[in-house]
């Protein structure tokens, strides 16, 4: 018989579905547990985490798509709470998710927390952005050398027009994870914030609520 010539598809991998913090994650995971066609992985926060959490994590097969998921900050006035963005350059998947609800948007990689109002305006001013996160750019950049599939999958936790309760910056280790001692103290001499924290704690619970509900929708569809 003639060979058609056409080559056999590459094999791949399970998904990959990455979240720098396990609160962004828990709603999901608990959606797909036991699937074995989607890993999730934990990256940690900022650029150079999530660089070397994947570079660490990544397998001889390579994943068939990778999504960098999670919360984001607001920066356009008009986003509230829940609202869930993208930004793909995969014509496929941005179809995908935008089936499934989340809105295309413009993301800017940031290297700290934007905690106020005032940030997040300069922010917005200085770079057109909807929204400010701190890892899809390098998850981005390893995917595009590699050829796979890659999106933005954010959840808006607090918006334009809010400050945060705490300056989270001044609350986290070197690498940039959360010091639970520095934030038991910061609450201790400031007890004024607990209800700012209990707003935010309750937004973000919601958020990665509606941000399970998108990727369930679109990891299923594949």
């Amino acid at each position: 018989m003639k060979s058609s010539g056409a080559r056999p598809p590459s094999p791949a991998g399970p998904g990959l579905v990455c979240f720098a913090l396990p609160q962004e994650a828990g709603a999901f995971q608990q959606r797909v547990a036991g699937r074995a066609d989607l890993a999730i992985l934990i990256t940690g926060i900022g650029r150079q985490n999530s660089e070397r959490r994947l570079l660490e994590r990544w397998p001889p097969l390579p994943p068939r798509f990778v999504l960098t998921c999670g919360f984001a900050g607001g920066l356009d006035p008009a986003l509230a709470p829940g609202d869930v963005l993208c930004a793909t350059e995969d014509a496929g998947w941005r179809g995908r998710l935008t089936a499934a609800g989340a809105k295309p948007a413009k993301f800017f990689c940031a290297t700290r927390i934007a905690t106020t109002r005032k940030e997040k305006q300069e922010l917005r001013h200085a770079t057109g952005a909807d929204a400010v996160e701190m890892e899809s750019e390098a998850i981005h950049a390893l995917c595009r050398e590699r050829g796979i599939p890659c999106a933005t999958v954010r959840v808006i936790s607090d918006t334009a027009n809010e400050d945060l309760p705490l300056d989270f910056n001044q609350l986290s280790k070197p690498d940039l994870s959360l010091d639970y001692g520095k934030l038991l103290w910061a609450i201790a001499k400031s007890p004024g914030k607990i209800p700012g924290l209990l707003h935010l704690q309750k937004n973000s619970s919601l958020a990665a609520q509606r941000l399970a509900d998108v990727l369930a929708a679109v990891t299923r569809l594949d």
